[in-house]
């Protein structure tokens, strides 16, 4: 499937082979759907991080990693695999896989022959791929299997579980942990907060980012994967007045549904979508500059630098624009 996307000749764009850029190409999230790209999103980033990490990698990061793959595999068995059958797709079951296996001893004319076996089909490809009208020849009849089994998948209900709330809830984790933020602490999920509107007065905020004064940053407020978080707004301004009552500091506020975050910063600016979350340094520089802002209409101009008065009420103008 993704050698289909990379030689699309309709988009005439040099593409890459890695993993993120396949992932992230339009036509694969288009395919894909919401729930299968995010699936694939979240492996990338635990691949990134067992590659690049200097710690072990936790064995719930495994553990999700493994599920996730299960559901991408599935779907592609399911949509993009041509003549699938039940039979096929049985393979696909959660099994422990062995906690051992051989590994079968070669001779030396055993490992001569395997290697002339490959360079022969290396120069076979390698031919193949000299050929333009041949490579063009294969691509459209993969465009034809891929379509054909997409309609043969499309005649079917896909009835399988792919767990969006599961990867909605760790994708948000796993979010928050690249910006820095450990959620290792209780406080840090589901903390209880006074003064709601509600009959028992009482909620829970979903997550809540800690300062290292004991006060809060930011608060995150997590809707349903197919829910707009936008929906969540009210609730979480709601959870911030709670929040600044109880500590005397009015945190940020985001909410999202897992895929698309907005962050609220209701005492300055209005929301804005955003691509993923700040680390704690950035919610204090921004909290910070509440106070310590001034307005710039008023700063003044450098008379050394500027000197004529078209240039003095022209910077004016443009400050008080800003």
């Amino acid at each position: 499937m993704a050698w289909v996307y990379k030689h699309d000749s309709a988009l005439r764009l040099p593409y890459q082979d890695n993993l993120s850029a396949l992932i992230h190409e339009p036509t694969f999230k288009q395919a894909a759907g919401e729930a299968v790209f995010s699936k694939a999103r979240v492996i990338n980033a635990l691949g990134n991080r067992a590659v690049h990490g200097h710690r072990a990698v936790p064995v719930e990061d495994a553990v999700v990693a493994v599920r996730e793959l299960f559901h991408v595999t599935y779907w592609l068995a399911r949509n993009l695999r041509a003549r699938h059958s039940a039979s096929a797709r049985a393979h696909l079951r959660r099994e422990r896989p062995p906690q051992t296996a051989s590994v079968p001893q070669h001779t030396a004319e055993q490992l001569q022959t395997m290697e002339l076996g490959l360079r022969d089909r290396d120069e076979k490809l390698a031919a193949l791929l000299a050929d333009k009208s041949a490579l063009d020849v294969q691509l459209q009849r993969l465009r034809a299997e891929v379509a054909e089994a997409k309609r043969a998948a499309s005649a079917q209900a896909d009835t399988h579980d792919y767990s969006e709330t599961q990867t909605r809830e760790y994708f948000i984790d796993l979010m928050l942990k690249e910006a820095g933020w450990a959620l290792d602490q209780v406080r840090d999920r589901e903390y209880e907060v006074a003064g709601m509107p509600n009959k028992p007065g009482k909620g829970f905020v979903d997550y809540v980012l800690w300062g290292d004064d004991g006060r809060p940053l930011g608060l995150v407020e997590a809707k349903r994967t197919r829910r707009d978080p936008r929906e969540g707004q009210q609730q979480a301004k709601l959870y911030a007045d709670c929040l600044e009552k109880q500590f005397g500091q009015r945190p940020l506020i985001y909410y999202s549904n897992g895929y698309d975050h907005w962050l609220w910063d209701d005492v300055n600016y209005p929301p804005r979508q955003i691509q993923g979350f700040h680390k704690k340094a950035e919610l204090e520089l921004q909290i910070q500059r509440r106070t310590s802002r001034k307005p710039l209409g008023t700063a003044p101009v450098n008379s050394e630098i500027v000197e004529r008065f078209y240039q003095t009420r022209s910077i004016r103008r443009v400050a008080e624009t800003f």
